[in-house]
C-alpha cells in the first residue's frame, strides 16, 4: 500500500515483524480440531490485504506511547495486548468481508473465488459468525470489559451502515449526507476505534485518544470513498475484482452522487438508464468529463488532509510521521 522512502523503512520493518506476531495470534484463535472448520479459515485467510486496522492499532499504540524513542527501542513500546487487539479488529473486519460477499453474491475476492462461491452461502454466513465469535472470545481472554463494550459497540455500528446501505439500495436519490453517513459506520468506525484503541493501550492521555479516533475516522471515510472511485474506475487487475460491482447492486457512491445532483434532467436520465442497464464503460466516461471523478478525488484529499491535522496532538517521531504517510497513501491508492 504504501511506497516508502528510506526514512520510514526502520518503522516498516518493525510493523512487518509486529504483524506476523499478529497474524500467529490470529491463526491460533482460529484453529479448530475439525478440518473442515480449518480449510475454511485458512482460505479466508487469502483475503488478507493490506492488514489496515491492525496495523493502525500497532501504529497509534507506537505513536502515542512516546516522543523521541529510537527506532530500536520502538518494538518495547508495543506489549500483547495491541497485538490481541490487532488481531480481534482484523477478525472483525475479515467477518464483514465474508458477509458483505453473500449480500453482493460476489464470486471473486483478492483474484481468488469467494466461500459463498465456493461452498455456498449458508457455509459463508457462518464462517463470518465464527470469526465474529472468535473475535469476541480472543478479546475477553484480555480481561478488559471495557475494550469489549468499545468493540461490541463498533460492531453494531457496522451492521446499522449495512442495514441503512441495503434499505438505500436502488434507491437513485440517495444524497451525499446519507453516502456518508453509511460509510462512517460500515467502514469509518472501527478503523477510528483501531486508532483509538491503539493509543489507549499504550497509557496516552485521553486528548491524544480523542485525536487519534478523528484521525481514523477522516481516514476511513477517505479510504471507503477511494474504494468506491476504484470500483468504477480502476483497474480490474490491480484491484483483484470485477469493477462496477456496487452498480450491479444498485449501490449510488459519492461520483454518481455527484453527477446526478448536478446533472440537468436529460443527462440525469440518460446516466439513470445506463446505471438500470450496467453500463458502467459509458457512465464512467460521463463521471470523468463532467469533473465528478475529479471532485471525488478531491473530497478524498481534503479529508486526507483533515486526517493528518489531528496528527499535530501527537508527539513528534517516526510512527507519527508514518501515520502521515499512511494518510498520504489512501488518497493515491490503485487497489
Amino acid at each position: 500500500m504504501l511506497n516508502l522512502d528510506a526514512v520510514h523503512q526502520p518503522i516498516a520493518a518493525l510493523l512487518a515483524e509486529q504483524l506476523d506476531q499478529v497474524t500467529f495470534i490470529f491463526e491460533r484463535q482460529l484453529a479448530s480440531d475439525m478440518s473442515a472448520v480449518n480449510n475454511l479459515c485458512m482460505h479466508v485467510e487469502n483475503y488478507r490485504g493490506k492488514m489496515l486496522r491492525p496495523m493502525l492499532v500497532l501504529l497509534s499504540g507506537l505513536a502515542a506511547a512516546s516522543e523521541t524513542a529510537a527506532e530500536e527501542n520502538c518494538a518495547a513500546l508495543l506489549t500483547e495486548r495491541h497485538r490481541i487487539v490487532a488481531a480481534v479488529t482484523e477478525m472483525i473486519h475479515m467477518a464483514t468481508l465474508v458477509h458483505d460477499d453473500v449480500l453482493d453474491e460476489a464470486r471473486i475476492r483478492r483474484r481468488g473465488s469467494t466461500v459463498n462461491h465456493l461452498w455456498g452461502n449458508e457455509t459463508a454466513v457462518i464462517l463470518g459468525d465464527y470469526l465474529i465469535s472468535n473475535a469476541f472470545h480472543l478479546c475477553s481472554t484480555m480481561g478488559d470489559p471495557a475494550i469489549n463494550l468499545a468493540l461490541g459497540q463498533v460492531t453494531n455500528t457496522l451492521c446499522e451502515g449495512e442495514l441503512v446501505q441495503l434499505h438505500h439500495r436502488n434507491d437513485y436519490s440517495i444524497d451525499e449526507a446519507t453516502y456518508l453517513e453509511i460509510i462512517r459506520r460500515k467502514t469509518a468506525s472501527l478503523i477510528g476505534e483501531c486508532c483509538r484503541l491503539g493509543a489507549q493501550l499504550s497509557d496516552a492521555d485521553e486528548r491524544i485518544c480523542l485525536a487519534l479516533h478523528r484521525f481514523g475516522m477522516a481516514l476511513g471515510v477517505a479510504f471507503q470513498i477511494q474504494d468506491d472511485l476504484l470500483d468504477l474506475i480502476g483497474n480490474e487487475q490491480v484491484l483483484g475484482k470485477p469493477l462496477g460491482q456496487d452498480l450491479d447492486k444498485g449501490k449510488l457512491t459519492l461520483p454518481v452522487i455527484h453527477y446526478l445532483a448536478e446533472a440537468a434532467s436529460q443527462q440525469r436520465g440518460e446516466a439513470l438508464m445506463m446505471i438500470m442497464q450496467g453500463d458502467a464503460e459509458q457512465l464512467r466516461d460521463r463521471l470523468v468529463e463532467s469533473g465528478a471523478v475529479q471532485r471525488t478525488s478531491q473530497a478524498v484529499m481534503d479529508l486526507v488532509a483533515e486526517a493528518k491535522d489531528e496528527l499535530h496532538a501527537l508527539p513528534a517521531g517516526p510512527a507519527r510521521d508514518f501515520l502521515a504517510a499512511l494518510a498520504d497513501a489512501v488518497a493515491t491508492r490503485t487497489y
